[in-house]
């Protein structure tokens, strides 16, 4: 065993894209920086969020320089498409529809992340960061406004690293909040999810399903094949992301609430099993084939970090928190936490006083995950398998995206990626507005699943968006949705709130306190 000491100014451990992301800024905002990034795998293997919305895309594009690259690599996403089903579905052309009619107004992209990430890393190699690979961190020291150190083993060797900032990027891992105890698992959201890559999925917008569903065919004009579909049933949704070269990334996420998963068999076997009770995964899957060697399952996977910055660290991406696969925010995360974090650092490097500066970036990034878990995936799962409800919910959703997140970085530059969703004064009104929308759903759901009238509408019906432009015209979409909320409130809504008096009278009277006995008063 060998051991060897040296020096840098960051030390970044994780070299995947929030990693590589993060150094490529350093570099760019501080020539001469010495900057090591230090990543334990010799490759990077496939692995999910290959999704990415408008921000990120963003991100990647105009901020990273990686849209010539993206093109050539990978796919040209296709937005978002949802299938429905009940009892009386028997196929594909059968399940009500949730979706685009058209192509695509604003760049996203379906990504193989192995590949992606990979360049990600090699760009900042060639910007001047130092590469140890394969390579463990095994401790890391804190110390407040001083030089940090790191461990690591390379090897047969270990090496010791001091540097003034030390950047986690560790992914799932969280290597400084498991370690400092920071890290806190959303128990309010108890998702699970199991996911493969597929050879052998039917192409969404093949001759075959043309043929066979001609009417079905021609009700979209875009091309579903490239979106992110998501077959959907109560409690649960998948995920199906082409991959360039013909693979498929599909995976199932469910509340552990509401979803009793199997427990015998392969990961791979129950994943397949479960999906084809859906006639949509049915058809797509017929003749369709996991990779056993890429099968993946993982608990309880929304957690957060209670401690994101200080005087030396900073935690970016998956390593600060994880919410929430649905809708694909991961990748808008690592914008936002990559752009602050190199910020904070340049900043410090600057000599501006950053302890105000950490503070915020504390605060704000925490309130900005919890208002984005509180306002749009409490209790989501309650009614994503429903039509009507996810209908609207998707209109809205979208809608205060793209107008109130996505246009941020267009009209303002990279340094919208500064301000994290919900941080601001101005946001709140409709930080409330969505929470309200989403928790009435979610109790209109439950009474439907009481009643055991879930699903009435997931048949035969379309909901097919024109789509979102950020013009101001995109308001009507949201306004006519805010309609369709008022008149499903007058037409179902009001009796979800007369079941609520009950139950709340009866909290009422198991919470109120046993009052002291009181004698009565003697007369005479």
């Amino acid at each position: 065993m060998t051991h060897s000491t040296s020096d840098y100014d960051v030390v970044v451990i994780g070299a995947s894209m929030s990693g590589a992301a993060t150094a490529t800024l350093l570099l760019r905002e501080n020539p001469g920086l010495r900057l090591l990034i230090v990543e334990k795998s010799a490759e990077f293997s496939r692995r999910v969020g290959e999704s990415t919305i408008e921000v990120s895309a963003y991100f990647m594009g105009r901020v990273l320089g990686l849209t010539q690259y993206i093109n050539e690599n990978h796919l040209v996403k296709q937005g978002l498409r949802f299938w429905f089903a009940n009892e009386q579905v028997k196929n594909l052309s059968e399940a009500s529809e949730l979706g685009g009619r058209y192509q695509v107004r604003l760049p996203s992209y379906q990504l193989d992340r192995a590949t992606f990430d990979e360049e990600v890393l090699r760009r900042a190699c060639l910007a001047g960061a130092d590469l140890s690979r394969p390579a463990t961190v095994t401790d890391v020291e804190l110390s407040s406004g001083a030089a940090q150190t790191i461990t690591l083993k390379e090897g047969d060797g270990t090496r010791t690293i001091r540097a003034r900032w030390v950047v986690d990027a560790s992914g799932v891992a969280a290597l400084l909040a498991r370690k400092n105890g920071w890290l806190v698992q959303n128990s309010d959201h108890p998702i699970a999810a199991a996911w493969a890559r597929w050879k052998g999925v039917k192409d969404w917008d093949s001759q075959e399903l043309g043929e066979k569903y001609r009417e079905w065919a021609g009700a979209v004009y875009g091309i579903r094949g490239t979106a992110t579909n998501h077959v959907v049933g109560d409690g649960w949704w998948s995920w199906w992301i082409p991959l360039r070269g013909g693979d498929v990334s599909v995976g199932l996420v469910f509340d552990q609430r509401l979803v009793d998963w199997p427990q015998e068999g392969r990961v791979g076997d129950r994943l397949k099993e479960f999906l084809m009770q859906h006639p949509v995964g049915r058809e797509m899957l017929a003749d369709a084939e996991f990779d056993e060697g890429d099968v993946h399952w993982r608990k309880n996977l929304s957690y957060y970090s209670t401690t994101l910055a200080g005087d030396g660290f900073v935690l970016v991406g998956d390593a600060a928190a994880f919410l929430d696969p649905f809708y694909s925010p991961g990748m808008d995360w690592i914008a936002f936490t990559s752009t602050s974090a190199a910020e904070l650092i340049s900043a410090e490097r600057g000599g501006e006083p950053i302890a105000a500066r950490i503070a915020r970036h504390d605060r704000v990034y925490g309130a900005s995950h919890r208002s984005w878990f509180e306002a749009v995936y409490r209790d989501k799962y309650e009614y994503l398998g429903e039509f009507d409800l996810m209908s609207l919910a998707l209109i809205m959703d979208l809608g205060f995206y793209y107008l109130g997140i996505a246009s941020q970085p267009y009209k303002l530059g990279a340094k919208a990626l500064l301000v994290p969703p919900f941080s601001e004064l101005v946001s709140r009104p409709f930080y409330h507005l969505i929470r309200t929308y989403n928790r009435r759903f979610a109790q209109i759901a439950r009474r439907r699943r009481r009643l055991g009238i879930l699903g009435r509408k997931n048949r035969g019906r379309r909901c097919l968006i024109a789509g979102f432009t950020l013009k101001p015209t995109d308001v009507g979409l949201i306004l006519r949705a805010l309609g369709r909320w008022l008149w499903l409130e007058l037409a179902e809504g009001w009796r979800s709130w007369a079941d609520l008096v009950p139950q709340a009278i009866a909290v009422a009277r198991v919470s109120d306190p046993p009052r002291a006995a009181v004698p009565s008063p003697r007369r005479g």
